[in-house]
C-alpha cells in the first residue's frame, strides 16, 4: 500500500520506487542486494532465516511488526546477521505504541523520520558498519 496509504506520513513513493532507488543505492555501493516484501510475519520470518550465510546485512522496516513481534525479533536475532531498522516516518513522533521497538534493542542501529530516503540511509549505514569490521 505504500505510496497509496495515509501519504501524509508515508510520502507517495511506491514500494517500486523504493525498490529501484535501493537498487540504484546497492549499484553505487558495489553491493547487491535482495527484496522481501510481505504482510504475512511468517514469510519475514522464513526470509530471515534464509538470509543466514546468504548476506551479510538486513535492512528491515517491519511496519507495525516492530511494535509486536517476538518472532521477527526473534529470527534477527537467531541469525546474528547485522540489522538496520528502518521507518519511513519518525515512528517518536507518533502514537505512544509506535515509540517501542522489538527490533531496536538488537539492531546496530535505527534510521527513522525520512520518508523513502530511510531505506537509503540504512543501506549505507549499513554498508558503512559492514566496511568497518
Amino acid at each position: 500500500m505504500l505510496g497509496i496509504r495515509e501519504p501524509g506520513i508515508y510520502g507517495s513513493v511506491t514500494l517500486e520506487g523504493v525498490n529501484r532507488l535501493l537498487t540504484e543505492k546497492a549499484d553505487s555501493l558495489g553491493c547487491s542486494l535482495s527484496v522481501i516484501q510481505s504482510n504475512q510475519e511468517g514469510v519475514l520470518v522464513d526470509g530471515i532465516q534464509a538470509a543466514l550465510g546468504q548476506h551479510q546485512g538486513i535492512v528491515i522496516n517491519a511496519g507495525a511488526y516492530t511494535h509486536t513481534s517476538v518472532a521477527i525479533r526473534d529470527a534477527l536475532s537467531a541469525v546474528k546477521i547485522p540489522t538496520v531498522e528502518v521507518h519511513l516516518s519518525n515512528i517518536y513522533q507518533r502514537e505512544s505504541f509506535r515509540h517501542h521497538s522489538y527490533i531496536a534493542p538488537i539492531a546496530v542501529g535505527q534510521i527513522s523520520g525520512f520518508g523513502a530516503n530511510s531505506y537509503l540511509l540504512g543501506l549505507e549505514a549499513l554498508h558503512h558498519y559492514l566496511n568497518q569490521k
